[in-house]
């Protein structure tokens, strides 16, 4: 591996992620694709479950899925972004619907971009790239 490729994983090791969608199979997979590359996990099933934990864990990038049930992902990162500690926390919405309207709502609540699922780990990889290594 070369010495940039090198450093440039090194962004990765010891980064606590939050991945917050009610999908067992979408939260494995992020979770498995971020450990590999050395990220701190913390997983949540909704919104309610996701601010409990981030006040404990302080995760330093979230995703989270819009269509979720009790408090949806634009509620879910309103409620983050209000928040004065953690309101630099960049957040990334996931979705299955790529709708205009979708990535508008998203970008309003304050979050930094939009993936639509299912993702790719380059996808993933590359957004927490772009936003936490700021």
């Amino acid at each position: 591996m070369a010495l940039a490729e090198k450093q440039m994983d090194d962004i990765y090791q010891g980064l606590k992620v939050m991945v917050i969608d009610d999908s067992k199979t979408i939260r494995r997979t992020a979770e498995t694709l971020l450990k590999k590359v050395g990220c701190e996990v913390i997983t949540a099933t909704d919104g309610f479950e996701a601010l409990a934990k981030i006040a404990d864990h302080q995760p330093h990038i979230i995703f989270v899925d819009i269509m979720m049930p009790r408090l949806d992902g634009y509620q879910t990162t309103a409620l983050i972004k209000n928040n004065k500690v953690f309101k630099k926390t960049p957040v990334i919405m996931l979705s299955s619907k790529d709708g205009l309207f979708d990535r508008a709502r998203g970008r309003i609540v304050g979050s930094e971009q939009y993936l639509t699922k299912p993702f790719t780990k380059e996808e993933l990889l590359g957004a927490i790239k772009k936003h936490a290594a700021r």
